[in-house]
């Protein structure tokens, strides 16, 4: 395994959803010990602290969103911090709810643009986030994320997107709450997705190896987007967004493990953990094994741990 220079960034983005409590999320992440676990893996760790939003015009509370612009600061200053980090080393976005993808990945598009290679996403979500401003009936922004770094319109105020991810460059996975406009989208899209449906009848590593193949065949730079919802609410408690019916721990540790195998992890959020919501922190050590898993712990590596 190669080692790395991992870049914590704690972006505590509450924005994006009327329920609060993200903004805790990044502080948690660190009293769970991912620094600890990264470097015992071999890795060097850098943890610069929690960013601020850029200077943005105060949200007056008469919008149909929620905090338009708040998110529109948090997105600027996340695609100059993504672009930047994605030079020096392995950018992990400790969130801070999921509007804060809207920044991270337009900046990594930014950066795989400027080395002449294409970004590939793998979102594993309950949820798309393929809607826009003026699609979202929820007025929560954190549902927009992919609708924006692929260049759908709808964005009025937000920074204009450079380098649009192709759709067919996306990977959906744990797909089970999508509502009736996101589906019209999705199905006229190109973007791959698979519900947990076609993950219970196929499995979930023939469906993430023909994408990781296709992202290896391509000299891809690969971006992993992890929504705490994507796990069953049984093992992750601490999101404010529960779906029931999610992935189990050993089916999200395997997909870490896969895009560990592949090499081509080269950045990965962490988003929507809510610990005023949690369980004693169990979302929070969960989210850290999981992210050792994608850069190198293996089953059998993984220390015991008493919990009480």
């Amino acid at each position: 395994m190669t080692r790395k220079t991992c870049i914590l960034i704690g972006a505590p983005v509450d924005s994006g959803k009327r329920r609060g409590g993200c903004l805790m999320g990044p502080d948690s992440l660190r009293t769970a010990g991912i620094a600890g676990a990264l470097r015992d893996l071999g890795h060097k760790v850098e943890d610069p602290g929690n960013l601020t939003p850029a200077a943005h015009q105060p949200d007056s509370g008469d919008s149909r969103l929620f905090a338009p612009n708040e998110t529109i600061g948090w997105t600027n200053r996340l695609i100059r911090v993504s672009e930047d980090s994605l030079r020096r080393g392995l950018p992990i976005f400790l969130g801070g709810d999921h509007s804060l993808s809207l920044g991270s990945v337009a900046g990594a598009a930014n950066h795989a643009a400027s080395v002449g290679r294409p970004l590939f996403v793998l979102w594993l979500d309950a949820h798309s986030d393929f809607h826009t401003p003026e699609t979202t009936a929820s007025g929560n922004l954190h549902g927009t994320p992919l609708g924006y770094v692929t260049g759908r319109q709808g964005f009025g105020g937000f920074p204009k997107v450079a380098n649009p991810v192709p759709q067919e460059n996306i990977c959906i996975l744990g797909l089970r709450s999508v509502d009736g406009p996101e589906r019209e989208a999705l199905e006229a899209s190109a973007i791959r997705r698979h519900d947990m449906r076609e993950i219970d009848e196929t499995g979930i590593a023939r469906l993430l190896n023909a994408f990781l193949d296709r992202v290896a065949a391509a000299d891809g730079m690969l971006h992993v987007s992890l929504d705490v919802d994507f796990l069953d609410p049984a093992i992750a408690p601490g999101v404010g967004t529960t779906v029931p019916g999610g992935a189990t721990i050993r089916e999200c540790h395997l997909v870490m493990e896969m895009v560990c195998d592949s090499g081509l992890l080269t950045s990965l959020d962490l988003a929507e953990l809510n610990p005023f919501l949690d369980e004693k922190g169990r979302t929070a050590l969960l989210l850290v094994d999981l992210t050792a898993s994608a850069l190198g712990r293996r089953v059998f590596d993984r220390p015991t741990r008493a919990f009480v």
